[in-house]
């Protein structure tokens, strides 16, 4: 890896454990200010407090969330988006280029895929973009790689994840987000088909924090390299203390009740 990338990929990955906690806040382009999402200097402090490793937010939220004071936290800017008013929902558009993203301060850079789409071309496009300016510059980048399209029946299937995970290897990206297949052994499979460090994604909203916990604590013992969650994380109602607790799963190794036990009531 170039050393322009090593360095800053330290600033959103514990060095020590090689793994990380993200928490993006970029939904509010897709949905609007949802819950969680309206006052981002409180939720961005939240995170802060609770020993995340980075958030991954738009341009423009940069200005309304990032630190101003206390300790810092990485910073990913998201360069893709479409919206859920959209009749093509899937199909996301580069609104942000690697040279803004360092131009605000970003560590990394993250866009978001959707294999099986209509639009699959134009985004593996963006990903082959993306990659070229950010080897120039030496930033590294997380793909959020996900199987859905009228192909796809299932984007859980173990077989669909790996290949959303290879096709970040291969197009050039640094880490890759995918979802959780359900169970470690499947999900084994699809992080040895990856030389780079893969992360699971939240889904929606859960209301059952232990299985949350649960599903991060298998991934990892599976060989992902920590998660990059949002809603799960910061419309919890407790999110420092959960993201303590994901603290000692993701970089202690804790079990989940072990966790738990040791943050209190979640």
């Amino acid at each position: 890896m170039q050393i322009g990338k090593a360095i800053r990929r330290e600033r959103i990955f514990n060095r020590d454990t090689n793994r990380t906690i993200i928490v993006p806040l970029d939904h509010g382009v897709s949905v609007g200010p949802i819950f969680g999402l309206t006052d981002m200097k409180k939720t961005v402090g939240n995170i802060v407090e609770g020993g995340a490793n980075a958030v991954l937010m738009h341009k423009g939220l940069v200005r309304c969330g990032h630190r101003t004071q206390g300790k810092d936290i990485g910073l990913i800017v998201h360069l893709s988006a479409s919206t859920n008013l959209s009749p093509f929902p899937g199909a996301k558009t580069l609104v942000c280029t690697v040279e803004e993203a360092i131009t605000l301060g970003a560590d990394a850079v993250s866009l978001h895929i959707n294999l099986g789409d209509e639009a699959e071309a134009s985004m593996l496009g963006h990903l082959g973009e993306v990659s070229k300016a950010a080897s120039s510059w030496g930033i590294p980048i997380l793909a959020m790689i996900y199987g859905r399209g009228p192909k796809i029946a299932n984007e859980f299937d173990p077989e669909i994840v790996a290949h959303c995970a290879r096709v970040g290897v291969e197009l050039g990206a640094d880490v890759v987000k995918v979802p959780y297949t359900g169970e470690p052994e499947s999900f084994s499979k699809v992080v040895d088909g990856s030389c780079i460090p893969v992360v699971i994604a939240g889904g929606p909203k859960t209301p059952d924090t232990r299985s949350f916990l649960k599903m991060v604590e298998e991934s990892v013992q599976a060989g992902g390299a920590g998660l990059s969650v949002g809603r799960n994380i910061f419309q919890h109602k407790d999110p420092k203390t959960l993201l303590k607790a994901l603290n000692l799963i993701v970089h202690g190794e804790y079990s989940t009740d072990d966790a738990i036990a040791q943050v209190g009531d979640l």
